[in-house]
């Protein structure tokens, strides 16, 4: 038997149906937003699209860059080679470039003062980039801004790979037998110093290469110093931090351009050792004790760094080839350093013993007091990065303007002591060229 449905029926449900169809095909607006173009070339952007670019994108790496700048043409390329690697990582990371010499008002606007200047934009919030400028290093250092806050490793291999992947220019923290939730706070708070981790499954040899017995541990790791550091506790958020924070440095610290921009951080007296040369055999066996007595006295920096690799920066404290090398001072990172009575140099004999003899002179107070007389830590950053005072730049303005009044010839630029002939690689080489450098 048929039934029929009465055309009433029909009549009264057609709305009905006419409304769900409707109602299937309109899309939310929420479900209508169309992720951000990929962008795997090298943006160029003006006044016109940087607010929106740093808006759309998440993450946005930006070179604020000058045409006649010798290393601004050195870091160019790698720029170009790094854009497609950083567009397919699954938070992609937009590298763009400025003019900074030609839009000067947005140079200004984000307080470029040198070039080149490199920032990297998190959801529009920039971060000072200091990091390596060749492609495959910038790629593996950029990685760490976009990284799960806390990765979880579940094997020996994850750790191997998780470790070396990290690359060199963070300390990594690895909670073995911790919760995440233990590391989670700290892990967003220090994420743009340091890598972090918790590993739930490993064997005994992970525990002989990292030198723990006991779980839970928390390990932090230096890479490029071979370096590393174990934590039993208490795993309350007071004492961890303070761990990653005491650890956040290597035991002992090569002073250099990188580490001073640390250091200006960290609040701690620097125990400074003032070698001849730090690559002598003789200097490295002295470094593995000053890292023993690190290890015991946390409250205080110890550092190190060689007459031959950075004359002009120990002259400041007396040292020079011509003093009793080496020398230990304690500098507070700024205008004074004490040195310790009748601790002024060590001798080859017996030299732990003679650094806990410094060390309790210092905590004693049988110390002189000493001026820097050269710049304090932050000085040295500053003329690192390249900031000149107003006045320079007052006084250079008007020697430019005078110039350009008498004489024909093409003007000169502020800044460009390096125009006249481009830098090539290998001529950056023989000057050091280095990540931090900048020209005016």
């Amino acid at each position: 038997m048929t039934t029929r449905r009465s055309p009433l029926i029909l009549l009264n449900t057609t709305p009905l149906l006419l409304l769900v169809l409707l109602s299937s095909s309109i899309i939310s607006p929420a479900e209508s937003t169309t992720p951000p173009e990929k962008i795997n070339t090298v943006l160029e952007l003006d006044e016109s699209n940087f607010d929106s670019t740093i808006s759309t994108y998440d993450y946005v790496f930006v070179d604020f860059y000058a045409p006649w700048c010798g290393h601004c043409k050195l870091l160019a390329p790698e720029l170009d080679v790094a854009a497609p690697i950083l567009a397919e990582l699954k938070k992609p990371i937009v590298i763009a470039k400025v003019n900074a010499d030609k839009y000067t008002r947005l140079a200004r606007k984000h307080k470029v003062d040198g070039f080149p200047t490199l920032k990297i934009y998190m959801h529009g919030v920039p971060t000072e980039y200091y990091g390596p400028r060749k492609a495959e290093l910038l790629v593996r250092f950029l990685r760490k801004f976009v990284a799960p806050d806390v990765t979880i490793l579940n094997s020996d291999s994850a750790i191997r790979d998780f470790v070396e992947e990290a690359g060199t220019h963070f300390p990594i923290f690895i909670g073995f037998g911790l919760n995440e939730t233990v590391m989670s706070n700290l892990a967003i708070k220090y994420k743009k110093k340091a890598w972090f981790s918790v590993a739930s499954d490993f064997s005994d040899d992970v525990m002989v290469q990292y030198d723990f017995d006991k779980i839970p541990t928390l390990v932090c790791i230096h890479p490029s110093y071979n370096d590393h550091t174990v934590f039993y506790g208490p795993f309350e958020e007071e004492f961890m931090e303070e761990f990653i924070t005491q650890n956040s440095l290597p035991l002992a610290v090569p002073i250099n351009s990188e580490t001073l921009k640390v250091l200006k951080d960290d609040q701690r007296k620097i125990v400074l050792t003032i070698l001849e040369d730090d690559s002598e055999e003789k200097s490295q066996n002295l470094i593995k004790i000053l890292k023993a007595a690190a290890s015991a006295n946390r409250d205080l920096v110890f550092g190190y760094v060689g007459v031959k690799q950075w004359e002009e920066f120990t002259e400041t404290f007396g040292a020079n080839k011509e003093t009793k090398l080496p020398k230990m001072i304690v500098w507070d990172g700024d205008e004074e350093y004490l040195s310790v009575t009748g601790s002024e140099s060590i001798e080859e004999e017996d030299q732990g013993s003679q650094i806990s003899q410094f060390l309790a002179g210092y905590r004693e107070g049988r110390t002189e007091r000493n001026i820097v007389s050269g710049p304090s830590l932050l000085g040295y950053i500053s003329s690192l990065i390249g900031i000149r005072t107003v006045y320079i730049v007052v006084f250079l303005v008007a020697m430019l303007m005078f110039i350009q009044h008498i004489s024909k010839e093409e003007p000169l630029r502020v800044g460009t002591r390096d125009q006249a002939e481009p830098v090539t690689s290998s001529e950056a080489e023989r000057t050091g060229y280095r990540p931090e450098d900048k020209q005016d």
